[in-house]
């Protein structure tokens, strides 16, 4: 081999071990560097006509297993999913408390029916009444914060979803640069580590926000898709869009993330494309588990003060109220009242004397007041104040029924015949069904039952109408259906609703029970899609209730019962006015029978009963439609709450355990190991010894031939 042959295998062999020192140093120096994959050096041998010509450096590779990287990426999705939602939930839960703490809903709720008895025990001490109205109304004071804080909880996962968004836009904009680099570096025989560890450490961030799966190139560029195919990447990029709603409102119309491919402009909806990663926890804490909790929440605080109501209603205070102001039915004049069972109004002294009874009787065809028959609400007005005399008035307007005694010294009560106790829809008697002497008070309608038939006017106005949306179960929005709200009949608005071309009679079918509660079932092909209401631009007679608030359609409707309740204020600041009696009414009774009498605690002890008493909760979020009585379903609400956190916790230690797992697999890939790199070290420096003494060896035989000329 000629001396030039020596030296050049030298060199190569010198320049080989820089490079390799150069990797190991590197490999060192970003030891715990998050993201890091370690890098080496490939080496061929050269050779010409047989002989050795030295080494050549093939490239410097990033040690990495795409596989593992795949795993790592879906793990580290799955990862971020589960604990974003479990941080959400367990802030929650810490709001709600358990049963044993007395300042959560549930212990709220047990004192103040604990206060109801102590005070229904001596119904004359006016302080445990106050203490009784105190803790009702601290009872719907937390269901309120509560409820304020799942809706701020629900903006709060929006506004997150919008920051998201706009950081999977920096990635995959930084992601599109390195892909510029990557492809020049390759093109040029340059070393793209740098580059290609930036990129990873970029996915690695990517993933724990939405699902990705990355391809790369033979030139170097990445591809990036969703888990389902949807290229975010390629040659194109794609700009993400999300606007925040910026509440936390319930039936608010929230948007989608949308996205516009950067090459042609086309958008696409991304929504459902999304199904790990933060993201989806965010969306799925926004439109599913926050709203069923919501649900819960409204439920058992309506069920709440509904049967405080039923019982208040069938009870008097001593001396009796000379005005029962009736809260906002959402009836009109026209509408038909029809029902069963019977109940007395009676016009009663301060002392306690009979001095006017108006027996009702209510029956599918109508009513009668004192054998009187009607048939609408202007007849029940009508037959009431011919009954009343000059002992009373009655009115009705703004969906609301008011009963005056009008002579000094007199006032009002209602009672509940206890044989046939009067129903006008959902078991709720003549004065709790109109509200006449609720203690717990309402500017929206709480329930549902309405109690109207098919034939009633449906008193909306012309041009009026509701809007549907329906959402596939992977939440593409698949239709909106308009119907009109202004026909004729109740019943008419119904079929309006069921018509296969224009209404809503290809995905389920609505019905009207026999309280007037409408209720909608979807059919068995679309039992998982989505039916929310996005507008509704009626407004019944002079209510000022829209059709959705009056049957509960909607979100909107449904959940924010929860923050409408109050003890009604003329209770809380006399609480003598607070009805802890009740009528003592028989068959025989008569004017100037005494009815009424102070002492009487059986009002209060019915008040305090409603705690333990059964009655019917509707579904709400994950509770099914049952019997239950507020103890149980309360208990039941703070469960769930409890539950739903400790199932999201343990999702999250699954999956953080997982994603433990994948990225270890993966760093005994990537990682760099110290013991390691020192061998390689020490290897690369013998080499380049060696190529050194080569070196040396050349000089000298070259010094050799140069002196044997001499």
């Amino acid at each position: 081999m000629a001396l030039n042959g020596i030296l050049g295998n030298a060199m190569s062999g010198i320049q080989a071990s820089q490079l390799g020192m150069r990797s190991v140093s590197n490999n060192i120096a970003n030891v715990n560097t998050p993201g890091y994959a370690r890098t080496k050096v490939d080496l061929i041998a050269r050779s010409a006509a047989g002989m050795g010509m030295g080494v050549q450096v093939a490239g410097i590779t990033r040690v990495a297993d795409v596989f593992l990287q795949a795993a790592s990426l879906r793990a580290g999705s799955d990862a971020s999913k589960a604990t974003a939602s479990a941080a959400i939930l367990d802030r929650l839960q810490s709001q709600f408390g358990g049963t044993n703490d007395a300042g959560s809903l549930y212990g709220r709720l047990v004192k103040a029916f604990e206060s109801i008895g102590a005070a229904a025990v001596d119904p004359a001490e006016k302080v445990a009444r106050l203490s009784a109205a105190s803790d009702l109304q601290s009872f719907f004071d937390e269901a309120t914060r509560l409820s304020a804080e799942v809706r701020a909880l629900r903006d709060e996962t929006d506004r997150r979803i919008g920051s998201g968004v706009e950081r999977v836009n920096e990635i995959l904009t930084e992601l599109q640069s390195l892909n510029t680099q990557a492809q020049t570096l390759n093109a040029s025989g340059s070393d793209s580590t740098g580059v290609t560890n930036r990129q990873a450490e970029l996915l690695d961030e990517l993933s724990g926000l939405m699902d990705i799966r990355a391809e790369v190139q033979p030139d170097g560029r990445l591809f990036v898709r969703t888990e389902n195919g949807t290229a975010l990447l390629d040659n194109a990029r794609l700009q993400l869009s999300y606007v925040p709603s910026g509440t936390g409102a319930y039936g608010a119309d929230y948007g989608r993330i949308t996205a516009v491919v950067s090459s042609s402009g086309a958008t696409v909806d991304l929504t459902s494309s999304i199904r790990s990663g933060e993201l989806r926890a965010l969306m799925d804490m926004r439109d599913i588990e926050l709203p069923a909790i919501a649900a819960q929440l409204a439920e058992f605080t309506s069920g709440t003060a509904d049967a405080l109501n039923a019982a208040h209603n069938n009870s008097v205070s001593y001396p009796p109220p000379s005005t029962m102001n009736g809260r906002n039915t959402g009836l009109i004049a026209t509408d038909l009242l029809s029902g069963s069972g019977e109940a007395t109004l009676a016009v009663v002294t301060d002392g306690g004397e009979l001095v006017n009874r108006i027996d009702l009787e209510f029956t599918a065809g109508g009513f009668t007041v004192n054998g009187n028959a009607g048939t609408t609400v202007d007849d029940l007005v009508t037959q009431l104040n011919a009954a009343l005399g000059g002992d009373g008035t009655a009115s009705f307007s703004g969906g609301r029924l008011v009963i005056n005694a009008t002579a000094p010294g007199t006032g009002l009560a209602a009672v509940q015949d206890e044989d046939s106790p009067s129903d006008l829809g959902g078991g709720r008697g003549f004065a709790h069904f109109f509200g006449l002497n609720d203690i717990i008070t309402s500017p929206r309608p709480s329930f549902f039952d309405t109690g109207l038939g098919a034939a009633t006017p449906l008193g909306t106005g012309a041009g009026q109408e509701m809007t549907f949306r329906i959402s596939t179960p992977d939440g593409r929005s698949s239709t909106e259906i308009t119907i009109p709200a202004d026909q004729a009949s109740l019943g008419d608005f119904v079929n309006a609703l069921n018509d296969p071309a224009t209404g809503m009679g290809g995905f389920g079918t609505w019905s009207l029970n026999g309280d007037g509660a409408l209720n909608f079932t979807p059919s068995g092909a679309y039992a998982n899609y989505d039916f929310d209401l996005v507008g509704d631009t009626s407004s019944r007679g002079d209510t000022g209730l829209a059709l959705s608030q009056l049957f509960g359609i909607g979100d909107a409707a449904r959940m924010s019962r929860s923050e409408a309740f109050s003890v009604r204020n003329d209770l809380r600041s006399n609480s003598s006015a607070i009805a802890f009696s009740q009528l003592d009414i028989g068959a025989g009774t008569v004017p100037g029978d005494l009815v009424l009498t102070e002492g009487d605690g059986r009002g209060g002890q019915a008040l305090y009963n409603a705690f333990s008493s059964s009655r019917r909760f509707d579904g709400a979020g994950g509770f099914a439609a049952g019997t239950a009585n507020l103890q149980e379903y309360g208990a039941r609400l703070a469960g769930d709450v409890g539950t739903r956190a400790a199932r999201a916790e343990r999702a999250a230690d699954s999956a953080l355990s997982v994603k433990e797992a994948a990225d270890r697999k993966r760093m005994d890939v990537e990682g760099v190991n110290m013991d390691e790199e020192l061998a390689n070290m020490i290897l690369y420096q013998q080499a380049y010894n060696a190529a050194a003494r080569m070196i040396q060896a050349s000089k000298e035989m070259t010094d050799v031939l140069l002196n044997m000329g001499r």
